[in-house]
């Protein structure tokens, strides 16, 4: 575990439909003392988050059927959830400007894949209102 002083672990969501990003980030993210959950799709991340009750998400951006946006619609349709801090990981080098100039709109930060392991604590650290490194 990397030494912070106001570091704060939470309930972490992982929603990616790449396993080993899953698996990956939520191994990671243990070490770090977090409680995480991983969901392969929009579907399950949504059950996740009624039944798990995440202080955080960290979400794909290019999933099938149900993309990080349509997710991030359906979150913030909830009165429970409609504050839920979020993080968007892409691959994508380059988005269209519609979609990015959505997401402060709907409350998410915007990362690309693939994120040192620093950078993952970071984003952590950062939805959970912790100090960063």
């Amino acid at each position: 575990m990397i030494p912070s002083l106001a570091r704060r672990t939470g309930r972490l969501l992982i929603v990616d439909d790449d396993e080993g990003v899953t698996q990956t980030f939520a191994g990671i993210l243990r070490l770090e003392g977090h409680q995480v959950r991983t969901a392969p799709n929009a579907f399950e991340g949504l059950r996740e988050v009624e039944s798990f009750r995440p202080d955080a998400i960290i979400l794909d951006f290019r999933m099938p059927l149900i993309n990080g946006l349509g997710f991030l619609y359906r979150l913030r349709g909830g009165v429970e959830t409609c504050r839920l801090p979020v993080a968007l990981i892409t691959g994508d080098c380059l988005l269209d400007d519609e979609s990015t100039t959505e997401l402060p709109d709907l409350g998410a930060q915007l990362w690309h894949k693939p994120p040192w392991t620093e950078d993952l604590i970071t984003i952590a650290d950062k939805l959970l209102g912790g100090q960063t490194h």
